[in-house]
């Protein structure tokens, strides 16, 4: 997919535009993390799921009030464990109404409906949140999985609809997370009183947690507080900070296309400036308090000055921000990345690129086609369908001799469609040579149109509306391919297929 387009005459001006995050989508259940230290939270019933809730209760701090005349194996352990049995208070009998006053949690292991539906009415008379093992119907909170690196405690819920999965979930990430996180978490509660009082800016302390973080995960083992000391030193005594710009591609559109590097960058951002063709599911990806802003410059519709977006960088790195310039495909692909990096250089502002899967690798992926298939094949390119003044660059060599022998795709080229096959026509180019074009790559609403040259007109591409289009010529696509649930749409390279909508 197209990166950027060069500004054109008729072009107007803009400037950015702030945008909000994408409003989160509808939450089944809001995970809540509530302290109960000290807390007292009434238990009833004695079989294994109650010693499960038991065990889970006392980690978390409760005094817990035990209601049963018959404990299982694992309650009793419990209630005869030295430490544990100080904060249990065991009451030899079934529960009454009045044991549920004062509560912050009732839990019940209940017989039967009819004690589980007594026991919710209870809690709800007393203004308890309440929970009746396996009863859907009778409570008020779920209990989740859980990946304890206490004080970091990741909770994951399935609203019950796929418990199974919810486990597998759990074990992904208790693989993700070293086991001495916890450890690291706790010397951050511990410093996180110093970090606030030595470095007075934002910018600072969100610098100094960055490289506390990476430390976490990169070393394993716990720093030792000294280092983390000297470190608020260094940054303290600092010249006020200066921020960083990353110029990052967002790949084609689709989110599973995007970096592990971009991912990182988006995360950490503090201001992220991003162009029209950034797709809205990468960014709900980025760090929600960063502040986004729509620098969007797409041919034929109101554009952001190059100039504009640069000192837009330069001014925001000053500032001491991290800035994100996030563009479809790859930043270094007909992504103006030349010009922000020098007048970045110039300024004396920090500056690096996270790559990005440009469009015309995408499709070749989408088509099962080798752009550079030896039989096919001795080189690559890609061109630009668009001069700075908005017409076909008259400098492309789109001579025979050159466009037989290699893959060629443009960019930008939605409009240029009737000028490309009058040039190449021209130039003595094969009127049968394979075309492939292709909007929207990677995207929902992606279309695919074959033909040959001689096929490719603006009539054609009508039917991909105001999509961003790449079109593909060369022996290559002889052989294009599309994935299962489109392949109704391209049977035969030639005769041309209408324009179809994935499915």
């Amino acid at each position: 997919m197209l990166h950027v387009q060069p500004e054109t005459s008729g072009a107007a001006s803009r400037s950015a535009r702030p945008q909000r995050p994408a409003r989160m989508e509808p939450l089944a259940v809001l995970p809540v993390f509530l302290p109960l230290t000290g807390r007292k939270a009434v238990l009833a019933g004695g079989g294994e799921p109650a010693a499960w809730k038991a065990e889970l209760l006392l980690a978390a701090g409760v005094e817990l009030h035990l209601f049963t005349d018959s404990p299982c194996e694992d309650l009793a352990a419990l209630l005869a464990d030295p430490v544990l049995n100080l904060r249990i208070h065991h009451v030899s009998r079934r529960w009454q109404p009045e044991d549920l006053t004062g509560a912050a949690l009732a839990i019940a292991d209940a017989e039967d409906d009819e004690e589980a539906a007594a026991f919710f009415a209870a809690a709800r008379a007393a203004g308890v949140p309440v929970n009746v093992i396996d009863r859907p119907a009778f409570c008020q909170f779920q209990f989740g999985g859980i990946v304890n690196r206490s004080p970091l405690v990741v909770g994951i819920s399935t609203d019950g609809a796929a418990p199974v999965l919810g486990q597998t979930v759990r074990q992904k990430i208790e693989t993700l997370l070293p086991p001495g996180l916890s450890r690291w978490a706790q010397l951050a509660a511990r410093i996180r009183a110093a970090v606030s009082e030595r470095l007075e800016s934002v910018a600072l302390r969100r610098r100094f947690w960055r490289q506390f973080s990476e430390a976490a995960f990169a070393r394993g083992e716990l720093g030792l507080e000294e280092d983390f000391g000297a470190l608020i030193d260094h940054l303290a005594e600092e010249a006020p900070a200066t921020g960083e710009v990353v110029l990052v591609g967002a790949g084609p559109g689709d989110a599973a296309h995007l970096t592990l590097g971009a991912m990182r960058a988006l995360q950490s951002a503090d201001v992220i400036l991003f162009d029209d063709l950034v797709s809205a599911e990468v960014l709900e990806l980025a760090r929600r308090e960063a502040k986004r802003m729509l620098v969007g410059k797409r041919g034929g519709r109101e554009s952001c000055a190059q100039e504009d977006i640069n000192d837009m960088m330069v001014s925001l790195a000053r500032q001491g921000r991290k800035v994100v310039r996030l563009k479809s495909g790859d930043p270094m692909v007909f992504g103006r990345a030349g010009e922000e990096i020098a007048r970045l250089e110039a300024e004396g502002i920090p500056v690096s690129v996270v790559p990005g899967i440009t469009a015309a690798s995408a499709m070749a992926a989408r088509l099962k086609v080798s752009l550079t298939h030896r039989d096919h094949a001795q080189g690559l390119r890609l061109m630009t369908a668009h001069s700075r003044h908005g017409g076909l660059p008259d400098t492309l060599d789109l001579t025979e001799r050159a466009t037989a022998a290699s893959t060629t795709v443009f960019y930008m080229g939605r409009r240029m469609a009737d000028s490309l096959r009058q040039r190449l026509l021209s130039e003595g180019v094969s009127p049968d040579l394979p075309v492939v074009a292709h909007g929207s790559v990677s995207r929902p609403e992606e279309k695919i149109w074959t033909g040959r040259l001689a096929d490719l007109s603006s009539t054609a591409m009508a039917a991909f509306g105001d999509a961003p289009v790449l079109i593909g010529i060369g022996q290559v696509f002889a052989a294009a391919k599309v994935a299962e649930e489109v392949a109704s749409f391209v049977t035969d390279l030639m005769p041309p297929l209408p324009c179809q909508t994935r499915a």
